[in-house]
């Protein structure tokens, strides 16, 4: 599944899921731009770190996700785009009465009209060069619901919707749009977060997980970053050419229940 001579753009990818993706797309070739909106010197000597560890060019461009003009300029900057990976997301929990209406836009902003600007500013270049992926890092919640994340769930949902038009858009040409839905995937923020919630359950670590964190995920194992990334690329591989249009659930069977 090599992506040699390919270019990746991942927006929201200097930690976590984006990081993961933009080092599986590197360790298949592909040259990477990463991006968030911090512009800090840990940004770029993480760039520098991808491009010596799988040998491929990788940069750093910052980029406000929450700003339209900026999600355009992201795709302009980096000259060339193969591959889109819309990953840049927030959350925020809170009943819809009491929800704060400037964290709600936020979210829309960030995890849903960001994806929208981004894939117009890159399309015109997959025509151009007659070839193009765009992967969406959607969620469980883009294709089921729980309460208090309101926004989230509906810029999710939101995002599987503009997946498929994109996918119907382009469906005769050599590009293919699809979502990544994964359940509760093992980052460095939720790592973070298993201390305190052992505390506040008195439960140990195993336990926390299983029962409280991984509560509605099946397998009662978390995604990994790498088997995001790694479905990333295999959904930008030849062998995905018809694949278009559709979700991906990596979410130890949440979706199933």
């Amino acid at each position: 599944m090599s992506l040699q001579g390919k270019t990746a753009i991942i927006t929201g990818s200097n930690s976590g899921i984006g990081l993961g993706i933009a080092h599986e797309m590197a360790r298949a070739g592909a040259s990477v731009v990463i991006n968030s909106f911090t512009d800090s010197d840990e940004d770029h000597a993480l760039a520098k770190s991808i491009a010596e560890e799988h040998g491929v060019e990788a940069r750093y461009i910052k980029a406000d996700m929450s700003k339209p003009d900026e999600c355009r300029a992201l795709v302009e900057t980096a000259g060339r785009c193969d591959i889109l990976i819309n990953n840049a997301g927030i959350q925020h929990v809170a009943p819809i009465d009491q929800f704060p209406t400037e964290k709600w836009d936020a979210i829309i902003a960030i995890n849903l009209s960001s994806a929208f600007h981004t894939t117009a500013a890159a399309l015109p270049k997959m025509r151009a060069a007659g070839w193009g992926r765009i992967v969406n890092i959607a969620s469980a919640h883009g294709l089921t619901a729980s309460p208090y994340k309101s926004a989230y769930i509906a810029a999710k949902h939101g995002i599987v919707g503009l997946t498929k038009t994109a996918a119907l858009e382009t469906a005769q040409e050599p590009i293919t749009a699809n979502a990544i839905c994964p359940g509760y995937v093992l980052t460095p923020l939720v790592e973070a977060q298993i201390p305190d919630t052992m505390k506040e359950y008195d439960m140990d670590r195993e336990t926390v997980i299983k029962e409280v964190m991984l509560k509605r995920q099946p397998s009662k194992e978390f995604a990994t970053v790498e088997q995001l990334g790694g479905t990333a690329v295999f959904l930008c591989s030849d062998a995905a050419a018809q694949i278009t249009g559709t979700t991906i659930s990596v979410d130890g069977g949440w979706t199933a229940l």
